[in-house]
């Protein structure tokens, strides 16, 4: 009885060697569409076609050519069970033993904003995971082959005391992954938000990540960690290490969050983060004067901190950051001048991240014991429009600048969040504290004389007036908060009564 291996991949990296090893081991290749073509008149393998074998042709465009029982039979008869091999024999089906498959490109068909609907059901791949599974199934006396980076090991087995049953285990395995990643983009892609169908959050989720890399540890040494990657994102490049030692976990952690603040400004944004939280930003049309003015809203805790850009990181700025000890930059790119300074420190890491990531794609997720917590990401414009004044005095043209820009700040502060701003800069900020007002005091103390004149952003309702009194004696002139307090008119009130204008949103940002 002759072995047959059956080939039909759309990457065909590295198949032509990889077929020569099969023929060489004795192998009969049997193959569909382009794959046939390729190893026929390409590489000069000898392969006959699946239509030869089946008896039947490939139909409407190439969409059946596999969905056959010689094929199936083939693969998914148990070779201990002689019912099943009486049954092959009965209907002329010969065992296929070796399955090399992969599918269409799925993923990086929808990731072109041009991509038609018509264009992205075309590469739904049908013949392709049900080969796959088919053969995974049947592991025990079938080798499936979905990944070319396998190609050279199991060449050099075949070349040698052949597969093991562990090993098909393994490829198994990796066919099942495989398959499930790409049902899984082809069922997020039909669950898309432009969709009439379904929630926003779906009764089901299935999340799937690959591996980029291993981590020497997690957030502490004694923890495991590893960076993995959404199909979206590696689509998209994902991030490139363009300078230093690979990255932490903890430098991954204050990286992203160093690009989320300054993705939500339109303006040039330079972030300085600590611990997640930015301990420094500011906006300004020179990014140089941009980044100086981040840097002085903290300037001690700025060591050692991530530095986050929203634009080309210029010359000028990289000379500016001499002298300040950072872990790790993080921009949409850079300058041929300023990469060159930065690559001179040896201790820092500089990242460039795709523009095209965008970070309110997908979900927000938080793990908790036993599950999992879902959200829609905290991102988007808000319509200042629909903000009410509350007070007496209504902001000035500068002071409502400022409101705008520390509203924005306050959403990327641990809660209870409070922002200090002035000339849109961050000057002072109180994070995860257990009460409100201490988060006052701790952004005023940070602030210290540039509180005066300064205004103040909430991510949440103040419960009691002395928020509003302890921000006045400091020097605040102007506050933006939710509302919805039970007891808010005590807040106006005391905002009254020290001239203060406060602004109602109507919107909480809390940041857990």
């Amino acid at each position: 009885m002759p072995r047959l291996a059956l080939i039909s991949v759309y990457d065909k990296t590295g198949l032509a060697p990889f077929a020569r090893a099969l023929h060489n081991a004795g192998y009969s290749l049997v193959s569909t569409g382009g794959t046939y073509d390729f190893l026929a008149n390409e590489a000069g393998v000898p392969v006959s076609k699946v239509s030869d074998l089946t008896g039947f042709p490939e139909i409407l465009e190439g969409r059946v050519k596999t969905l056959h029982p010689r094929i199936h039979g083939g693969l998914l008869a148990r070779r201990d069970d002689p019912d099943h091999l009486s049954q092959l024999a009965s209907h002329n089906i010969d065992p296929i033993d070796v399955v090399v498959s992969n599918l269409y490109p799925f993923q990086q068909t929808v990731s072109n904003p041009h991509t038609t609907l018509a264009d992205a059901l075309e590469n739904i791949d049908i013949g392709g995971p049900s080969m796959l599974r088919a053969a995974a199934k049947n592991f025990p006396a079938v080798t499936v082959v979905c990944d070319p980076s396998d190609y050279g090991w199991i060449a050099d087995k075949l070349d040698g005391a052949g597969l093991t049953a562990t090993d098909r285990r393994v490829l198994a395995h990796k066919a099942f992954r495989h398959v499930s990643r790409y049902d899984s983009a082809v069922a997020s892609y039909l669950a898309a938000p432009e969709s009439t169908l379904g929630d926003a959050l779906p009764s089901e989720l299935s999340l799937t990540y690959t591996k980029a890399h291993d981590l020497r540890y997690g957030e502490n040494p004694h923890q495991q960690g590893a960076l993995y990657r959404s199909s979206s994102a590696a689509e998209n490049d994902g991030d490139q290490l363009l300078h230093g030692k690979a990255l932490s976990f903890n430098n991954i952690v204050d990286a992203d969050a160093a690009w989320r603040v300054v993705s939500d400004f339109e303006a040039t944004t330079v972030a300085v983060i600590k611990h997640t939280n930015p301990c420094g930003l500011a906006s300004h049309p020179d990014q140089k004067e941009a980044y100086t003015r981040a840097f002085q809203g903290d300037t001690v805790s700025a060591y050692g901190g991530i530095v986050g850009f929203n634009s080309t990181v210029e010359e000028s700025t990289a000379q500016a950051m001499r002298g300040v000890f950072y872990e790790v930059i993080i921009a949409p790119a850079y300058s041929p001048q300023a990469l060159a300074l930065l690559k001179r420190r040896k201790n820092l890491r500089v990242i460039q991240r795709n523009a095209r990531i965008d970070v309110g794609s997908g979900y927000d997720l938080r793990p908790i014991t036993g599950g999992l917590l879902v959200q829609t990401p905290d991102v988007g414009q808000e319509d200042t429009s629909t903000w009410k004044v509350v007070t007496e005095r209504t902001p000035d043209e500068r002071e409502m600048r400022d409101l705008e820009f520390a509203w924005k700040a306050a959403k990327h502060v641990k809660s209870n969040a409070i922002v200090l701003a002035k000339d849109r800069s961050l000057i002072g900020m109180g994070a995860g504290q257990p009460n409100r007002v201490t988060s006052v005091f701790l952004a005023l103390r940070a602030a210290g004389d540039q509180a005066e004149g300064g205004v103040l952003a909430s991510d949440a309702f103040f419960p009691f007036s002395d928020n509003v009194i302890t921000a006045a004696d400091g020097g605040v002139t102007a506050i933006i908060q939710p509302g919805g307090s039970i007891r808010d008119q005590d807040s106006i009130d005391a905002a009254n009564s020290r001239g203060l204008a406060m602004v109602f949103t109507g919107a909480r940002h809390f940041r857990h």
